[in-house]
């Protein structure tokens, strides 16, 4: 069944020749980042919950610097965005070391994009069914509408994706992405660096 062996075994060899064709672009984009940062590293790291609400630890390029304000409270996202880090958030390349977590077994190419573990207890029953499968760097709900549209409409998105998963839903997915980042759509909320939390439904 394709939503098993055949999709984990599908990511790896992916991922695998990725990674081998653009490291360089990685060690570029990593270099830039450390000086940007002032030396407050390239990386850094988040738990998310994963397939069954197990918790794992996100990569992702460090977008933004630790900025605080007299009080020692960070700055608003906005404020903290870098020009480098801006560029490679408009155009996704701050997801490429998630393919490490994919290699990993942690996520997959294709699926519903991994939250914050505090919104695991907000989430209907419904919307939970959404770690009924590892989480993607990209997914249903990112190529219909990614931040700009509502929560609850891309739970809906995602528990779709949970019921139609596919080999050739996958593969849709992977072309309407590389057109969403050539488009540079949906990655913020208007006035926002990132969107807003989620605060649960009743």
């Amino acid at each position: 069944m394709y939503r098993g062996c055949f999709k984990r075994c599908l990511d790896f060899l992916i991922v695998f020749c990725v990674l081998f064709v653009i490291w360089p672009i990685l060690v570029v984009i990593a270099l830039g980042l450390h000086f940007v940062n002032k030396g407050a590293g390239a990386f850094f790291t988040q738990e998310r919950p994963g397939r069954g609400g197990k918790i794992f630890k996100v990569i992702k390029f460090k977008s933004m610097t630790d900025k605080r304000d007299l009080m020692g409270n960070l700055l608003p996202d906005e404020e903290r965005l870098t020009k480098i880090g801006k560029f490679i958030r408009t155009t996704s390349l701050d997801e490429l070391p998630q393919l490490i977590n994919v290699l990993k077994g942690d996520m997959s190419l294709i699926g519903p994009r991994p939250l914050l573990p505090q919104y695991l207890p907000l989430y209907s029953t419904e919307q939970g069914r959404r770690h009924d499968v590892r989480p993607g760097i990209t997914g249903w709900a990112q190529v219909n509408g990614r931040n700009d549209v509502s929560w609850g409409k891309k739970f809906e998105l995602d528990v779709w994706y949970v019921d139609h998963l596919s080999f050739w839903l996958d593969m849709k997915i992977i072309f309407l992405t590389i057109w969403k980042v050539l488009k540079r759509d949906g990655v913020s909320k208007e006035g926002m660096a990132t969107t807003e939390p989620f605060n649960g439904y009743n």
